[in-house]
């Protein structure tokens, strides 16, 4: 029933074919080998072979843009989700729920426009480079004589969660300054991905609450539907304005905020992601003398983002994921006076 109600909703787009359909992780093996999508949907919760052993066998031989469909948005069972990203997912979207409920159309919208999208993806088999250690990446010689870095504003889209665990598992834990970070994600799911980031990097990572001062060590998402930034006084604000690119929480008020209030004494950072949001932040970011860093094309899902900052001259480092998490501790420590 469930796979005919999916197949109902993504047929209602003229754009879209079902070519085939699997029963368990085994058969959509078979099926990803033998149909060749442009995409694939993917339930966690399957027979003889799961969603997470299904997504990593299809990602090792036939690489297909994967799309985590999930029924559940309770805190426990979302964070479970991300672990089919850390394999290779793109996406995960909530199930639409049913035909006569209030909210399927905006859930069979949503579904739609995230399969058409994460389709055009162009996915490929990734090999760690074990040779990237920190020892090879720049050191911060462009950091302002005297200043300190008071918070780290963290941008990310499409395969921007298992990017962010990379960077937050080699982080020190007494990191000394907050990280704020906005991932862009379906709505249900943002509490999941804070447990399961804290869970998978060992770095917490909480829902971030209007007021409060960000502590050292510790990572701030917003709530759904909520942008994220600091008021004069360094505190988190949470606000409901407009959004921005489309998308709210944006990236581009995340960093305008931290550009605002913090000038010099922060470091940005934009991840892999489709489009543009929070590229002429950075760059803002950049001007008013902080330390900006881009994630370099070759690691990134979508080079969108990043890409666009490196074209704007917003980034003054290009780097993997390995790389950002050593620049960032050593200039974290090397701006706040070398703290033990």
């Amino acid at each position: 029933m469930a796979r005919e109600f999916l197949a109902y909703v993504l047929s209602s787009d003229p754009a879209i074919q079902v070519v085939g359909f699997a029963r368990n992780g085994v058969e959509a093996v078979e099926v990803a080998r033998k149909e060749r999508p442009d995409v694939i949907t993917m339930d966690i919760h399957m027979p003889i072979m799961d969603g997470y052993e299904a997504t990593r066998r299809i990602m090792e031989t036939v690489p297909t843009p994967i799309v985590i469909v999930s029924g559940s948005t309770g805190a426990n069972e979302v964070a479970g989700t991300f672990l089919a990203l850390e394999r290779g997912a793109l996406a995960v979207v909530r199930r639409p729920p049913g035909l006569n409920h209030a909210e399927f159309e905006a859930g069979s919208r949503e579904l739609i426009q995230t399969v058409k999208l994460m389709s055009e993806i162009k996915v490929v088999r990734r090999i760690p480079r074990a040779a990237r250690e920190a020892a090879h990446f720049p050191t911060p010689g462009t950091a302002a004589p005297g200043a300190i870095i008071r918070a780290i504003a963290i941008g990310a889209s499409t395969g921007g969660p298992p990017v962010l665990q990379r960077i937050l598992s080699r982080l020190p834990r007494d990191l000394p300054v907050p990280l704020l970070i906005v991932q862009h994600m379906a709505a249900g799911f943002i509490r999941g991905f804070a447990e399961w980031l804290s869970g998978a990097s060992s770095f917490p990572v909480h829902i971030a609450s209007p007021g409060e001062v960000p502590l050292p060590g510790h990572g701030y998402t917003p709530p759904d539907g909520l942008h994220l930034g600091l008021d004069s006084d360094a505190r988190i604000m949470l606000s409901d304005l407009p959004p921005e690119n489309g998308l709210r929480p944006a990236v581009a008020h995340l960093f305008r905020s931290v550009a605002q209030v913090l000038g010099p004494d922060a470091a940005g950072v934009l991840l892999t992601g489709m489009g543009t949001d929070g590229a002429k932040e950075l760059k803002m970011m950049k001007d008013r003398g902080a330390i900006t860093i881009a994630q370099d094309e070759a690691s990134s899902v979508v080079f969108g983002m990043p890409g666009e900052a490196v074209k704007l001259g917003a980034a003054a480092y290009v780097l993997p994921p390995e790389g950002i998490a050593a620049l960032l501790a050593t200039l974290a420590r090397k701006r706040n006076g070398d703290r033990p």
